[in-house]
């Protein structure tokens, strides 16, 4: 009978991303709440360093699988790699973080196991014995609470929403995956994943966001926010209408048709709050509003709020972040 749980740990160009943290952690909770096992699936090309360190957050044992074809994600491969480690720790929760890989890769498993599926989570509750995922649905309107009622579940856990816990101090068991099946692999082939140009981290993992709206005029204006998210260190974004417009790329839009962030910070500048909008930023921690229009719907879910022209209260803000810095 399945039991215990199996996080799918996300690499890319052979470092762990920080959402393996935060997945793995997620998955020692549920673990300890059962009376179970945690282990993790920790695939890529060159990782085998990273396997011990994973006890820290709670992995019992960890499932290696090291190989070339596995440095670059690819659908058809960790799939392979994942059926491996399910067949060896027969998990009856599989966690995975929901990234655009995990959104990839975690269909693919369930549909493989014949597994039920939750995707997107936000949140994790035992109830008498029985994982409870929490999900928002209808663009944030709705929160819903799905139970997974066959003997596999799969989870996927958007990014910043479950604390990490490294406070453990076991080692955990190495277990390597035999991967001659990569080897083997014909007609399967993947690019290389580079980063948008001037970005530092995923808008998904950023803990701070800067975002600008149709409010900011234009895209000349957007070195207003430049300097204030290197003020404050942190990543651009973007309403979709700035995207629309063709002000800036698509890989900073924010919103139900874009990223689903969770920062610490969210500083919206010149966006409206559509609903749209609010599906994707609606629970950062603390959210920072500046609008010149005092209706704007942004104002009804803002910690924070400015009421005035963006061309004049951000060069004032910038001013006042660089006096913290001296």
């Amino acid at each position: 009978m399945p039991k215990g749980v199996l996080v799918i740990a996300e690499t890319r160009d052979g470092e762990l991303r920080s959402v393996t943290a935060e997945a793995i952690s997620a998955g020692r909770w549920l673990a300890d709440g059962k009376g179970e096992e945690c282990s993790v699936l920790l695939a890529g090309s060159g990782i085998a360093d990273h396997a011990g360190g994973l006890g820290v957050y709670g992995a019992d044992t960890v499932y290696l699988a090291d190989h070339e074809a596995l440095g670059v994600y690819s659908g058809e491969l960790w799939l392979e790699a994942a059926a491996e480690a399910i067949a060896a720790a027969d998990p009856s929760i599989i966690l995975i973080a929901a990234t655009s890989t995990g959104k990839d890769l975690a269909p693919r498993i369930a549909a493989r196991l014949g597994a039920g599926y939750a995707a997107s989570c936000t949140g994790l509750s035992l109830e008498e014995g029985t994982v409870e995922a929490t999900r928002p649905v209808y663009a944030g309107k709705i929160v819903e609470k799905v139970r997974l009622s066959t003997a596999v579940g799969v989870i996927s856990m958007r990014p910043k929403s479950f604390e990490v816990d490294d406070s453990r101090s076991t080692s955990p068991a190495i277990e390597q995956i035999d991967t001659a099946w990569a080897t083997d692999a014909k007609g399967v082939s993947a690019g290389p994943v580079e980063a948008a140009e001037g970005a530092r981290v995923d808008l998904t993992e950023a803990d701070r966001i800067v975002s600008g709206g149709r409010g900011m005029g234009g895209p000349e204006n957007w070195g207003l926010l430049e300097e204030i998210a290197g003020l404050l260190g942190a990543e651009l974004g973007a309403s979709r209408a700035a995207v629309d417009a063709g002000w800036r790329p698509h890989s900073e839009q924010v919103g139900q048709t874009g990223k689903v962030v969770t920062p610490g910070l969210y500083v919206a500048c010149g966006i409206s709050g559509a609903m749209q909008h609010l599906a994707g930023m609606g629970r950062s921690k603390v959210i920072v509003a500046i609008n010149k229009d005092s209706d704007a719907p942004i104002f009804q879910v803002a910690d924070y709020g400015v009421i005035g022209n963006v061309m004049e209260v951000l060069p004032a803000l910038a001013e006042e972040l660089r006096k913290l810095e001296a």
